[in-house]
C-alpha cells in the first residue's frame, strides 16, 4: 500500500508500475478472450465473427472417442505421477533440511535440474534411456519422466516451508519416544503440509500440461489431451481443440485458486504462531 504521506513522484511511480503490469497481464491472457468464444461457435472452423453460438464443440469433446481416450490418459499419467513426485520429492526436501553436508547444494541443483535442462532434452534422454528398457509406448516409462518433471516443484516448495521449520520439536518428539516415522508422521507432516500439497498441485499441473515429453514417448494408445489438441492443431484444426483448451483453463485457474487458498492458510497459521 502506498503511504498517505508519499511524495507526487512517489505516487506517479506507484500508479505507472502497477499500470505497467495491468498491461502486461492483459497482454497474456489477450488469447484466452480469443479462444474461449471460439468453443461456443456453430462453424465448423475457427473463424470470426461467430454466426451463431452452440455446445456442439463441448459435446464432441465429451463424446468422441478420441477425445475421451485422451482424457482419459491424462487423468491416469498425472495422478500417478504427481504421487511418485510427491513422495520422492518430499523426503529429499527434508533429508537435505535435517543435516548439512559437502555435497548438498550439488544434490539440491541435480534435484531441480529437471526444472532448467530443455524439455525436448529431458525426451531425447528419456527416449535413449528407456527404449533399450522397453518402456517407451508405456503407461510406466510415461508416468517416471513425468514425476521426474514434477519433482523439482515438490522439493522447492517443500523445501521453503522447513526453512521456517523448528527443529526442537524434532528433538521434543524424540525425547518422548516417538520413532523417527511417528515423528515425521505427526510432528513434521502437519507443519509442511501446505508446501507439500503446493508442490504436488504444481506437479499435477505440470505432467497434465506436458506435450513434448509424450511425443517421444507415448504410443498411440498413450496419447494425453495435449498431445491430441497438438496433433489436431497440425492435422486438423477443429473448434473442439477450442473447447478442451476451454476446459483446461478453467482447470488451471481452479488450481490457482487452491494454491492461493494453501498460501493464505498458510499465512494465517503462521501469524496465529508468532
Amino acid at each position: 500500500m502506498l503511504p498517505a504521506y508519499a511524495s507526487l513522484p512517489e505516487k506517479a511511480w506507484f500508479w505507472l508500475f502497477r499500470t505497467f503490469n495491468v498491461l502486461v497481464l492483459l497482454f497474456l491472457v489477450s488469447p484466452l478472450f480469443a479462444i474461449v468464444p471460439l468453443s461456443f461457435s456453430a462453424d465448423s472452423f475457427l473463424v470470426y465473427p461467430i454466426r451463431e453460438f452452440s455446445l456442439r464443440w463441448y459435446e464432441a469433446f465429451l463424446t468422441d472417442g478420441e477425445w475421451t481416450r485422451a482424457l482419459m490418459n491424462s487423468f491416469i499419467v498425472a495422478p500417478a505421477a504427481t504421487l511418485i513426485a510427491t513422495v520422492l520429492g518430499t523426503l529429499a526436501s527434508v533429508g537435505l533440511a535435517s543435516r548439512e553436508f559437502p555435497a548438498k547444494s550439488l544434490l539440491m541443483g541435480i534435484l531441480v535440474s529437471p526444472m532448467v535442462v530443455p524439455v525436448v532434452i529431458v525426451g531425447v534422454g528419456a527416449y535413449l534411456f528407456f527404449a533399450p528398457l522397453g518402456l517407451t509406448g508405456s503407461y510406466l516409462g510415461l508416468v517416471l519422466v513425468h514425476a521426474a518433471l514434477g519433482v523439482p516443484f515438490v522439493v522447492i516448495t517443500v523445501s521453503a516451508t522447513l526453512a521456517g521449520f523448528n527443529t526442537n520439536l524434532i528433538r521434543a518428539s524424540a525425547s518422548m519416544g516417538a520413532g523417527p516415522l511417528t515423528t515425521f508422521v505427526k510432528v513434521v507432516m502437519p507443519l509442511v503440509a501446505p508446501g507439500i500439497i503446493s508442490g504436488a498441485l504444481f506437479a499435477f499441473a505440470t505432467s497434465f500440461d506436458e506435450v513434448v515429453v509424450t511425443l517421444f514417448l507415448a504410443a498411440p494408445e498413450q496419447m494425453t489431451l495435449p498431445r491430441q489438441m497438438f496433433g489436431g492443431i497440425k492435422e486438423n484444426i477443429s473448434p473442439a481443440i477450442a473447447a478442451a483448451a476451454t476446459i483446461l483453463i478453467l482447470f488451471s485457474i481452479a488450481l490457482l485458486l487452491t494454491l492461493e487458498w494453501l498460501r493464505g492458510r498458510a499465512e494465517r497459521m503462521r501469524t496465529r504462531k508468532a
